[in-house]
């Protein structure tokens, strides 16, 4: 049977660093973008110890910053390795991802490769 969580775990750290690229997020709206692009049930037992792990290998840093409510809220954001990390991510889902189409859609094996 088909688990589309356990697809989803195998792309969500290339995506998670494709959206704190672009913008510093907190802890709590990383799923919330990820759901609004489609990459729906992501639970926390899914994304912190992901997070936790990215920060670990310096991918991506956090900073704790005070607001004026409540406790102070951790933000994440990549690091430079973290860049480099989703550029190989991206080479490698590019290729990923052509040849699941061409064998999903039917496509030919060149048998002199």
């Amino acid at each position: 049977m088909i688990n589309r969580t356990q697809i989803m775990k195998g792309i969500l750290e290339g995506c998670v660093l494709a959206l704190l690229s672009r913008e510093k997020l907190y802890s709590q709206e990383i799923p919330k973008k990820l759901g609004a692009l489609g990459m729906t049930d992501i639970s926390d037992g899914t994304l912190f110890p992901l997070l936790l792990r990215l920060e670990s290998d310096e991918l991506i840093q956090s900073e704790k910053v005070p607001i004026t409510n409540g406790p102070a809220r951790k933000y994440y954001n990549t690091t430079e390795k973290g860049l480099e990390e989703l550029s190989k991510f991206k080479e490698i889902w590019k290729a990923l991802d052509a040849s699941v189409n061409m064998i999903l859609s039917g496509g030919e094996i060149d048998e002199r490769a």
